[in-house]
């Protein structure tokens, strides 16, 4: 028995596989968008586990059970870092949603030795995106567990590389437009956004209300000046306007001569009196 215990706790459960990661510009970028744009949306929960890339082992005492998802989400577990996933150490919690960037090296584990893995694991939706259109039509499709079974989640086709799914588990929607992927938040309407993309859009707002105070600052400046000559103006005409009556003319030849109403004239009066 002693022997059997110290062979088990020698198993390793491999965080990396030993080989440099060898992804494409583009599916890389779409798994660092996933993973970037879902933990900014579950920021404010600690149940809620986003990775991406990584192991999850799903079979204790054997490292050849894992498998890696491109992205997944797993809820009701504690949001902390992991080396990698395993299952029977999160109380038996697997991931309930899966998106894979297929390609032409993946797409074969990605169609059929992977939907069974998911499935056994009781992955309630598993997503399937091809950026490059080559492999799959429409570029973007789901399917859904369904009593054990996976069946597919409609899509609002638009064109071939413009549609949209809906994620049940996530609460989001899923966009392709124009071959480009997006997850869409129904409560704001907004595209969920990366790291770098919530702070360039948090500094255009910035930039934005500073030319927005500059212009108000501007028009209050340019208010002020136009109302001061508007008063000196006024001084000017009050000034002359006793000098006429002083001189012995009355209102009618005052307003006369000055090319301005009677009343203008009376108004002016009472402001100076």
């Amino acid at each position: 028995m002693t022997v059997i215990t110290q062979i088990e706790e020698e198993i390793e459960y491999p965080s990396s596989d030993g080989e440099p990661m060898a992804e494409s510009d583009i599916t890389r970028d779409y798994m660092t968008y996933g993973v970037e744009a879902l933990k900014l949306y579950f920021q404010g929960r600690s149940d809620v586990y986003v990775s991406a890339n990584s192991f999850v082992y799903y079979e204790e005492r054997n490292n050849q059970a894992v498998v890696a998802p491109d992205v997944y989400v797993v809820f009701g577990v504690a949001k902390r870092q992991r080396d990698n996933y395993k299952v029977w150490k999160e109380n038996g919690i697997t991931p309930q949603f899966v998106l894979e960037i297929t390609s032409e090296t993946t797409k074969d584990k990605d169609q059929e030795t992977k939907p069974e893995i998911y499935k056994k694991l009781g992955v309630r939706e598993y997503f399937q995106y091809d950026p490059s259109g080559d492999y799959l039509n429409p570029i973007l499709q789901g399917v859904r567990l369904v009593n054990n079974q996976y069946e597919p989640i409609e899509a609002n086709n638009i064109s071939f590389d413009t549609l949209w799914l809906y994620s049940e588990v996530l609460g989001l929607e899923l966009h392709v437009i124009s071959g480009e992927l997006r997850f869409k938040n129904l409560q704001t309407g907004e595209f969920l956004k990366t790291h770098k993309e919530e702070q360039q859009a948090r500094l255009s707002e910035q930039q934005a209300r500073r030319l927005e105070q500059q212009a108000r600052l501007a028009a209050e400046s340019a208010f002020q000046q136009s109302e001061q000559a508007r008063l000196t103006t006024e001084s000017a005409l009050r000034s002359l306007v006793s000098q006429l009556l002083n001189s012995g003319m009355n209102l009618a030849q005052v307003a006369q001569m000055m090319n301005l109403p009677i009343s203008k004239v009376q108004r002016l009066i009472g402001e100076n009196e």
